[in-house]
């Protein structure tokens, strides 16, 4: 059976999508206003209405009551709040530093180039970061970025970041996560990333595998994060 065409408010949402992860409009800029807009593509508003409505419940534009239509932008909050899932034994949600200790270009390790479906030792960026809550150590990261998409990456080593690496990814490489999917395991500390945790070698670990998603659904980072459990615990809310 022939497959049927998108409906039509869907594929001006996918143009529109591709023109921004294009950068014809920058984060925070303003987009051209709806009538512009539906004359542009040669449709009614109501569709055009349709479109923009879906592009905003993934939070890839803003919609300013009197103000117009805006390209959303990464901000430190949100990467926080809304993609580090964890608290303290309180409850607390932690607003932790991080500090980056390694940076480096290489072929992709198998895990890598799986998660992110690139073909074996296409070249990353790859990088671990350390996490600290009140001056503990208490997540570590190992990250892998595909080296097409972040060309001359760059972050000052040994020194707490400014920004969330959400907002680095959008502000310096055009680059907008929108989702994440993520999977959990427990392991046990192997010796490395014990000593970087300051645990001993076999202390409990929560082991989270995440791959983070763009605006055109491309598979854009791989995150394996190590967390401590006795400092630290994953939290959800399903609805």
């Amino acid at each position: 059976m022939k497959a049927q065409p998108a409906p039509l408010y869907a594929r001006i949402e996918a143009a529109l999508r591709a023109r921004i992860a294009a950068g014809e409009w920058a984060p925070g800029a303003a987009l051209p206003t709806e009538p512009v807009l539906a004359a542009e593509y040669g449709i009614s508003q109501g569709t055009l209405r349709r479109a923009l409505a879906a592009l905003e419940a993934q939070h890839v534009i803003e919609r300013r009551q009197g103000a117009g239509t805006y390209v959303a932008e990464a901000t430190s909050a949100r990467a926080l709040f809304h993609f580090f899932r964890v608290e303290t034994p309180g409850g607390a949600r932690p607003v932790p530093t991080s500090i980056a200790h390694l940076l480096e270009t290489r072929p992709a390790r198998g895990a890598e180039a799986a998660a992110l479906s690139l073909a074996p030792r296409a070249r990353v960026v790859a990088m671990e970061r350390l996490r600290l809550v009140e001056g503990r150590p208490v997540v570590l990261e190992a990250i892998a970025l595909p080296a097409t998409l972040f060309a001359g990456f760059a972050l000052p080593l040994g020194q707490v970041l400014e920004d969330e690496l959400y907002v680095h990814y959008q502000r310096h490489h055009g680059v907008t996560v929108l989702r994440v999917e993520e999977r959990l395991t427990a392991i046990a500390a192997p010796a490395e990333a014990a000593a970087r945790l300051d645990v001993p070698e076999g202390t409990p670990l929560l082991a989270i595998s995440r791959v983070a998603f763009d605006v055109l659904d491309r598979r854009v980072e791989h995150r394996h994060t190590l967390l401590r459990t006795d400092a630290l615990r994953y939290a959800v809310e399903l609805r």
